[in-house]
């Protein structure tokens, strides 16, 4: 167990990986969904044990191939991103169990085992972003986690799904262009890609090449908000959300986009954060503005939705303004938010999405109008996605309630009132589209067409009481998710200049 300890950091990576290799030699669906349970039920533990590990010992700094950093690929664990492995390990594994049976409804047999192998591959790319210590090691995970994710959105039965992994396509490489532009100009002004090394080379840099700082600030910021669908550079999440198969649509609406965003809190809090004085450039401003658009403008669309999953689609770009929110303002409480609030909309979101794709294995349609008297049929399922959806709104004993407080707080303490009313009146637009739902699926009397529906399979509803169970669990004890989002918000702001 010693030997194994120390190479923790790699096998996070590296199990996944020759996981999507074993899947993809399988090629039969049972083989390639037991291997592909198996591995996403132990990157959780190793997660775990990495995260554990800081909390004793400080951050872990492990060198690839025996080279020490800056000159090799350091994979470089602290507070922060041992919480986001463990986020995205956890989510895997616990949805894992609901793949079998949507897959199996949603994706044709000779499809099934790449779709596990896609998965896999996805997964060590989202992990290897938040591990490693390396701006340009970054891009390659980055594309890893895109390039599967195109192919997961598209496996589907569903024609529109092409049409809109496409999108995400063209959307994702752009972000991945400009991203690779702003690193290189990283790069060209500091000659490091070790991200500890380019924060300490760039504070010099500064007064001889201050453009050229702003520019790389600028592409990265660009390319990072298109990957985590930053308002208005979201326009491919919500047909991606919507047409891609259930399973795919929990997976990435809980991991992919919160990963994004620790990748873009790494470069301005621990990179240009260390080496430059925020309050000589307009950032906070405009991703406070950006983040007010997405919470009033993205909800006030989910109003609108027909589409159950393109309703909750709008309402993650939505939640997602609340994330950034807590980034623009900068202060404890703010940035405590922000970071708890990936955690949590991570388990609410996923919960929503997983309930919606079980009334979509039993009743074949996701249309609202559809729906009429579904938790009549559905009655736990939809307990969950009622639980979930006062998530979303904020009520108290939930964990959106925890993130909005410590939001608000944050607006409070830069004296700011009006953000508050708009944190408030923002809540009260995602209580009415929640309500849509929640009045035709409970007070409406069942339609013919969904007669004969009833609650899934265990397999299906144990992830879905799971993370139900979650959302309500850490909106009442937060001593985990806010405790170690408030360490690592006070550790980001410590290094700021």
């Amino acid at each position: 167990m010693t030997t194994v300890l120390p190479h923790l950091p790699a096998l996070q990576v590296v199990i996944p990986l020759l996981g999507a290799v074993l899947c993809a030699l399988l090629r039969r669906p049972a083989p390639a969904f037991g291997l592909a349970l198996a591995v996403s039920w132990l990157m959780p533990v190793i997660a775990a044990a990495l995260l554990w590990q800081v909390i004793q010992g400080g951050p872990i700094s492990y060198h690839m191939g025996g080279w020490a950093p800056p000159w090799g690929i350091e994979y470089r664990v602290d507070l922060l991103n041992g919480f986001v492995l463990l986020l995205v390990a956890a989510v895997g594994a616990a949805i894992m169990p609901f793949a079998w049976h949507s897959v199996g409804f949603e994706i044709d047999e000779g499809r099934r085992a790449w779709f596990y192998c896609m998965y896999l591959l996805c997964l060590a790319g989202l992990l290897g972003i938040a591990i490693t210590g390396d701006a340009f090691n970054a891009f390659v995970f980055l594309e890893i986690s895109s390039l599967s994710s195109y192919v997961l959105i598209a496996l589907g039965r569903d024609r529109r799904a092409l049409l809109a992994s496409f999108q995400y396509l063209v959307m994702g490489t752009i972000g991945a262009t400009f991203y690779v532009i702003g690193v290189g100009f990283l790069y060209l002004l500091t000659g490091s890609l070790n991200m500890v090394d380019i924060a300490q080379r760039l504070g010099p840099a500064w007064a001889e090449h201050p453009r050229a700082i702003v520019a790389a600030l600028a592409f990265v910021s660009a390319g990072v908000g298109l990957k985590l669908a930053l308002f208005p550079l979201h326009v491919w999440l919500p047909n991606a959300y919507a047409h891609a198969p259930s399973w795919v649509t929990v997976f990435l609406s809980a991991t992919a986009t919160k990963v994004a965003i620790y990748l873009l809190i790494r470069f301005y809090f621990s990179i240009f954060g260390v080496a430059i004085a925020f309050d000589t450039l307009p950032i906070a401003q405009i991703v406070i503005a950006l983040s007010i658009a997405a919470m009033v403008i993205a909800s006030l669309i989910a109003v609108f939705e027909s589409d159950v999953k393109r309703m909750l689609a709008y309402s993650s770009v939505a939640q997602i303004g609340y994330i950034t929110l807590g980034i623009g303002l900068a202060n404890q409480a703010g940035l405590t938010g922000g970071l708890v609030h990936v955690f949590n909309h991570a388990v609410m979101k996923a919960a929503l999405f997983l309930a919606i794709g079980a009334v979509f294995y039993r009743a074949g349609t996701v249309n609202l109008a559809e729906l009429s008297g579904i938790g009549r049929k559905m009655p736990v399922t939809l307990a969950v996605f009622t639980i979930a959806g006062f998530g979303l709104v904020g009520t108290p004993g939930t964990a959106g309630f925890i993130s909005k407080w410590y939001l608000a707080l944050g607006a409070l303490d830069q004296g700011w009132w009006v953000l508050v009313l708009v944190i408030v009146g923002s809540s009260l637009i995602a209580m009415v589209y929640v309500g849509r739902v929640l009045e035709i699926a409970w007070l409406r009397e069942p339609t013919p067409a969904i007669a004969r529906a009833s609650d899934p399979p265990l397999p299906m509803l144990l992830p879905i009481l799971l993370l139900g169970a979650a959302t309500i669990y850490f909106g009442i004890d937060t001593q985990w998710s806010a405790g170690i989002a408030e360490a690592s918000a006070q550790a980001l702001l410590g290094g700021l200049r």
